[in-house]
């Protein structure tokens, strides 16, 4: 806008230009309705000159209303200023014609040139120059009206003191239209400020929403951890027991004669094996740690997944399984831990299918290298996961199961087994269509095979 050396967004000017509409459209009324009731003044003070005031009056309201309908057309809404000077020129132009009509310096009617200078400068929350401009047009009417009547200007006195009136309003008006509106930009400014300001008080909010969130996290996990402490005690035992029992049958002439058997008894020891790792998991799980503690071994992804297969093969019967693997799937970790996330994500997948009564149940498992990353999906085409849900199932103790089926855990554990091998655990659904979880483990590559 004009005159004022501060520059702020558009949104102001376009708030600007919207408040200006508005009181162009409101003053405009105004000025209609003052313009017909000086009339009364018309009566006592120039009674001869009735008619022809009236018939001016009449026209210049007239006039001031088609600029009003023009504010409200699509042209008048993006010109307001231009629309605005120009109306307001009108009562102007009237009033010089009266002056000229009637006593030309003397007459009464310079009082009304300044009251609309004034009106301008406080109405409209426009520039100075703005401001200046009307009031330079309003000067030059009112010199023109005296001085194009016959014989001139009579009194220079009364000319010179009704003309320093109008400058001084000038003035008056124009510097006062200069601090309004820098005092209006500025408080637009500090609105803005306090808009930003509310918006990082939000931030910070959420920040802390966040903490808090961590911090009732971490509170789960140390209970987590006191529960897990007393279960590796408790569990390991009987565990041992029936390990113990397992390496007696598997050297039993029976068992060495049965391939059968044996497999049964493998797949038995590896399950005894899967428990000792869960309770260990659920120890670590409260304290987090990443590092090469976790990965010093090498094992194939591709047998990984064999074995989980195998172990879930009661809970996945009747679901296809769709493997797409790449050629080389050495990775480095701990393979017992992994198996125990697959199991975990395969069966979740189960249970899901069967609990949505999904037709054609399929599973589709996927690993692909990614660099120095086995990038590993597991998708299935159940029911999906709620959005609500959707950010919650890594957390402790959720579960969407019935109570006495589940503590929710098994997902915590598998994001914290895939966190201590440098990746990552995520899930992606759409509900009703499909679910996924995708994970990575690091490649055994050439140097270090």
């Amino acid at each position: 806008m004009n005159g004022v050396a501060i520059l702020l967004p558009t949104s102001y000017e376009q708030e600007l230009s919207e408040y200006h509409l508005l009181s162009s459209r409101a003053c405009a009324v105004t000025v209609v309705v003052l313009v017909l009731l000086g009339m009364i003044l018309d009566y006592a003070v120039y009674p001869d000159e009735m008619l022809r005031f009236a018939i001016a009056r009449a026209v210049t309201s007239l006039a001031i209303v088609a600029a009003l309908v023009l504010l409200y057309t699509r042209y008048g809404r993006n010109h307001v200023h231009s629309v605005t000077f120009i109306w307001l020129t009108f009562p102007q132009v009237m009033i010089a014609w009266m002056i000229y009509v009637t006593q030309g310096e003397t007459s009464l009617f310079y009082a009304g040139i300044i009251l609309t200078i004034f009106a301008v400068g406080t109405l409209f929350p426009v520039g100075y120059k703005y401001t200046l401009s009307f009031g330079v047009v309003t000067l030059l009417l009112f010199y023109m009206a005296c001085a194009m009547r016959p014989g001139g200007i009579q009194d220079g006195s009364q000319f010179a003191f009704h003309t320093t009136i109008i400058v001084f309003s000038i003035a008056g008006s124009t510097v006062y239209t200069y601090y309004n509106e820098r005092v209006r930009r500025q408080l637009h400014a500090l609105k803005e400020e306090v808009a930003q300001k509310n918006g990082e008080l939000e931030n910070i909010n959420r920040s802390l929403a966040e903490i808090k969130g961590q911090m009732l996290q971490q509170e789960k996990m140390a209970a987590l951890g006191t529960l897990a402490a007393g279960l590796l005690h408790e569990v390991n035992n009987p565990v041992n027991f029936c390990m113990m029992a397992i390496d007696v049958a598997v050297e039993e002439p029976a068992a060495k004669s049965s391939p059968l058997l044996m497999e049964c008894l493998t797949d038995a020891k590896q399950g005894m094996q899967r428990v000792q790792y869960i309770v260990s998991d659920l120890k670590t799980f409260a304290y987090r740690k990443s590092g090469a503690d976790h990965e010093s071994s090498q094992f194939l992804f591709e047998r990984a997944l064999d074995s989980s297969v195998r172990l879930v093969g009661h809970e996945i019967k009747g679901i296809k399984v769709n493997r797409n693997l790449t050629a080389d799937t050495l990775v480095r970790g701990d393979e017992a831990a992994i198996v125990g996330v697959l199991i975990n994500l395969l069966s979740n997948a189960a249970l899901a299918m069967r609990k949505g009564a999904t037709s054609q149940p399929t599973i589709d498992i996927s690993a692909e290298a990614d660099g120095d990353r086995l990038r590993v999906a597991v998708r299935d085409n159940g029911p999906g996961i709620q959005p609500e849900n959707i950010g919650r199932v890594f957390e402790p103790f959720f579960t969407t199961r019935e109570v006495g089926q589940g503590l929710g855990l098994g997902l915590s554990i598998c994001y914290s087994v895939i966190q201590r091998h440098g990746g990552l655990l995520a899930a992606e659904s759409v509900p009703g269509e499909w679910t996924r979880f995708t994970f990575d483990l690091p490649r055994v590559t050439g140097v270090d095979k």
